[in-house]
């Protein structure tokens, strides 16, 4: 009975969102919840932070907690007149992968970016809904014991 209990279990997902580009990626937030309510899971927790390279700590701290499975990570780089989008992006990423082996706990990178253009960025907000799917793919094969 315990197993089918287990199969049964709604996933609980963590948001980590950044506001810069806020147009963009309130509409990635958006795909994200209503992807994660049409997949049977539930986002129990949303936290806006400044920028990309601000969500280190914001998903540390849902990662720590025991009513979270997994987060998704939403933001959109937009490429500037300098590298800058570069560094933010593999610095982020880096630290993201990191974080997920650190708790062992899924997190989907739904960043968009770099090098992209507001267009191009606009684009690929149905993205969001690929990072829902990669938490929920994770966290299933994890608690099946066949990652």
């Amino acid at each position: 009975m315990r197993d089918k209990e287990k199969m049964t279990e709604e996933i609980r997902i963590g948001i980590v969102v950044s506001e810069f580009n806020y147009d963009i990626t309130m509409m990635m937030l958006e795909r994200a919840r209503e992807h994660a309510e049409f997949l049977g899971a539930r986002v129990v927790k949303v936290i806006k932070v400044p920028g990309v390279f601000d969500m280190g700590l914001a998903i540390k701290k849902l990662l720590q907690s025991m009513n979270i499975d997994g987060v998704v990570a939403l933001g959109a780089v937009i490429e500037g007149e300098t590298e800058h989008d570069e560094i933010v992006i593999q610095h982020a990423s880096r630290k993201i992968a990191d974080l997920a082996l650190e708790y062992d706990k899924p997190v989907g990178l739904g960043i968009t970016g770099p090098g992209m253009s507001r267009l191009q960025a606009e684009e690929r907000i149905e993205r969001a809904k690929m990072a829902v799917e990669s938490v929920i793919k994770m966290h299933k094969a994890l608690e099946d014991g066949t990652p």
